[in-house]
């Protein structure tokens, strides 16, 4: 069995195409199908079946050795790391996701000053929804992202950044923005501007909406709070968000934020990372580099869009 063969058939399974292995691994689909064909034929049994033209399956063989594969991968990249923090090189390959308004607001000052610190250091920086950050760390395909707590299921690992509340954004001399203890009922009669439906915030919402008997009238999908506030501003509806601290950008708009403790739970802004994963120096360094950033400038705030 060669390594060659090994990274090959992970690539396969990982993005199931040949086509996408070969491009991936910098070589030709031929030759990438010679390798899985060596290996099915040292191990003696099939790894892929092949589903129509162009799906790929893999078999109960080819799922143990698809994490066997994804194991000794994530092992030799660990070995590699520890290698050279030895060797005093502080040089890697640090892989991060957060949706959009976080990485406007938040991230530029975190990754200035870890830029300063680790020049060597590889960074690849993802602007995803909260769901698809999730997916990525579970896969191993980033090390670690920012989401909301509540989105965080016991199979990873999250450290609490900031306490958010929900807010409910409206134009300056709205009805609703004279009212003490805004209702559900209330909102509903207002245009809303929304997250995308395959945003999980959103079913919670309109299911709250439905069992008190409310229709509510969507206007508008927006996936992050820039562009919601520009059209609440507007007149166009009102809009949903869940607030760290408003920021200044937000706050030159003419704006209400209408604090909705009484109708939701408070929730954390976080870190997450795979379970029991083990960050190398460089990668732990960001985490608190953020943190850091976060308590020692009162200017910093972030209002994230649900996801």
């Amino acid at each position: 069995m060669e390594w060659q063969q090994i990274i090959g058939f992970y690539h396969v399974a990982k993005l199931s195409s040949f086509t996408k292995a070969a491009n991936a691994t910098f070589r030709t689909q031929s030759a990438i199908s010679q390798q899985i064909k060596n290996l099915e034929e040292e191990l003696g049994c099939q790894l892929l079946e092949r589903i129509g033209k162009r799906k790929l399956r893999l078999t109960s063989a080819g799922e143990r050795f698809f994490k066997f594969s994804e194991s000794i991968l994530e092992k030799y990249n660990s070995l590699t790391e520890e290698i050279n923090e030895i060797k005093g090189m502080q040089m890697g390959h640090l892989r991060m996701a957060a949706p959009f308004t976080t990485l406007y607001h938040l991230f530029p000052l975190a990754l200035k000053n870890y830029i300063k610190q680790f020049p060597n250091v590889e960074l690849t920086i993802l602007d995803r929804s909260q769901q698809d950050i999730l997916d990525l760390i579970k896969n191993g395909d980033i090390d670690l992202g920012l989401v909301l707590e509540s989105n965080v299921k016991k199979d990873l690992t999250a450290l609490r950044w900031k306490k958010v509340r929900t807010v409910v954004i409206t134009p300056i001399g709205h009805p609703l923005a004279k009212v003490k203890s805004v209702t559900l009922k209330q909102i509903g009669k207002y245009p809303l501007i929304l997250p995308p439906k395959n945003i999980k915030y959103r079913s919670n919402l309109e299911e709250r909406f439905h069992k008190i008997g409310v229709d509510c009238h969507i206007i508008m999908e927006s996936s992050n709070v820039e562009l919601s506030s520009l059209y609440v501003e507007m007149g166009l509806g009102i809009s949903f968000a869940t607030v760290v601290k408003e920021l200044p950008e937000l706050k030159k708009r003419k704006l209400v934020f209408l604090p909705m403790d009484h109708l939701f739970k408070p929730d954390y802004l976080v870190v997450v990372m795979r379970k029991n994963k083990t960050l190398i120096s460089y990668k732990n360094a960001f985490i608190k580099i953020l943190f850091e950033d976060a308590f020692s400038n009162n200017n910093l705030g972030l209002i994230k869009s649900p996801q």
